[in-house]
C-alpha cells in the first residue's frame, strides 16, 4: 500500500518509471535505454537506426528526457526480428 500523507517522501521519476514498466504488457518489443552526453546519443541513436532501420524493426525513440551537464537518458525499442 502507497502512503499518499503529507510526510511521504515524493517518488521520483524513476520509481514510476520502473512501477510502470512492471506493470506494462509483453508487446513483443525489445528495448534498450541510455544515459549519454548529448552528441554521444544522438551519434547511438544513428547507430541503432542503420542496426535495426525502421521500416523492417519498426524501431524508432520509445521516451528520452533531458539531464543535467547536457546528458540525454533516452529509451529505444524495435522489434527483435523483421519480417
Amino acid at each position: 500500500m502507497v502512503d499518499r500523507s503529507r510526510n511521504a517522501p515524493l517518488d521520483q521519476p524513476r520509481d514510476l518509471a520502473e512501477r510502470m514498466a512492471r506493470r506494462s504488457k509483453a508487446d513483443g518489443f525489445v528495448r534498450e535505454t541510455f544515459v549519454l552526453p548529448r552528441l554521444d546519443a544522438r551519434a547511438r541513436a544513428r547507430a541503432f537506426f542503420e542496426a535495426w532501420p525502421k521500416a523492417a524493426y519498426m524501431s524508432g525513440v520509445e521516451s528520452w528526457r533531458e539531464l543535467p551537464g547536457d546528458t540525454i537518458e533516452f529509451t529505444m525499442r524495435r522489434l527483435p526480428t523483421a519480417d
